[in-house]
């Protein structure tokens, strides 16, 4: 039986996703693997423990934090119990450091992915770490304050800081990218059998007052929940195909990109750290309000920017975002 014309075409601008995802994950993943065993992450984790301060953490903890930035959640979670004993940590702390460590992890391949959609690279990753350190400090004074989750943490799960052989990472590698193709696959032909019967109409119908609250409208509202639920690669990488093709106006995707910054994988990653002792209602149901007002914010302050100024310092088209040199760079943006 032959395949349908529009199968194969959805199944090519898929593989022509994943092909651009995989570009930018394998050497960015290998080199920042490449700088943690070097001990460069090691070197630099001094410099941000006035941060740690700032949050009322341990400054041990600015190498966990760190990592994370630079790694991955796990890059991040291993190192937790092996720089600060758990019987010296309570629960507040241990949720105030998930919250940081949840806006601001696998910057290096997240931003990437995020910057070919359009959005520029330094603003984003600035948002998304200023973002994760202010709502850490306001989620601090307010546990502080109260002496809510003060008591010591017990977590379900302690794992261990075992660095695999390179054997190891490679195979973990291919693993994550193989099940990356079989997910964006699904997810392609997945969204349009949800929009055939109509669940996507109605799983929107009730994400859509909370994306509304943040600006957030029409197709990028479907993207921003696939980022939402299952992380930046996915929803970023479909955002990319739907800014490409002009569908979703780029400051629709710029605020997409942001919401998905401060929040997304939020089943995956909020159990991970949940598993750590951190409270839901810190890293999970906070994190959605806050996510939801500085993404109304930071709309707010787009739409009054020109769009000469929204171009130049904010967004650049997707095509550019790859050759910042190109024509395409520049220009009025919806």
């Amino acid at each position: 039986m032959p395949i349908p014309p529009s199968t194969l075409q959805k199944m090519r601008d898929t593989l022509e996703i994943y092909w651009l995802l995989a570009r930018i994950i394998v050497p960015i993943t290998i080199a920042t693997e490449l700088l943690s065993r070097m001990g460069v992450i090691d070197a630099l984790a001094p410099a941000f423990a006035p941060v740690m301060r700032l949050v009322g953490l341990p400054p041990e903890l600015g190498l966990a934090w760190l990592s994370g930035m630079l790694v991955g959640i796990w890059g991040a979670v291993p190192l937790v119990f092996v720089l600060v004993p758990v019987s010296s940590l309570s629960v507040a702390e241990v949720t105030v450091f998930s919250a940081l460590l949840l806006f601001a992890h696998g910057l290096p391949v997240e931003q990437k992915i995020i910057q070919k959609a359009g959005p520029r690279m330094i603003a984003t990753t600035l948002l998304r770490i200023v973002g994760g350190v202010l709502y850490a400090f306001l989620l601090h004074q307010l546990l502080a304050a109260t002496g809510w989750l003060s008591a010591p943490v017990n977590p379900a799960w302690r794992p261990t800081g075992e660095t695999l052989a390179w054997s190891g990472f490679f195979l973990q590698l291919l693993e994550m990218m193989v099940w990356m193709l079989v997910i964006l696959l699904a997810l392609s032909f997945g969204l349009d059998l949800l929009k055939v019967t109509g669940i996507l109409a109605l799983m929107m119908k009730t994400l859509s007052p909370l994306l509304r609250l943040a600006g957030i409208r029409g197709e990028a509202g479907h993207l921003t929940a696939v980022g939402l639920f299952l992380g930046i690669s996915y929803g970023g990488g479909l955002l990319i195909r739907e800014a490409r093709s002009g569908t979703v106006s780029a400051r629709q995707v710029f605020l997409s990109c942001v919401f998905m910054g401060f929040a997304h994988s939020i089943i995956e990653d909020t159990l991970i750290v949940m598993a750590l002792g951190a409270d839901v209602s810190g890293v999970l149901l906070g994190r959605l309000v806050f996510a939801v007002i500085a993404t109304a914010a930071i709309g707010a302050v787009i739409r009054s920017m020109s769009d000469e100024t929204f171009a130049r310092w904010v967004f650049m088209a997707p095509d550019a975002a790859a050759d910042p040199s190109s024509p395409g760079a520049a220009g009025r943006w919806p």
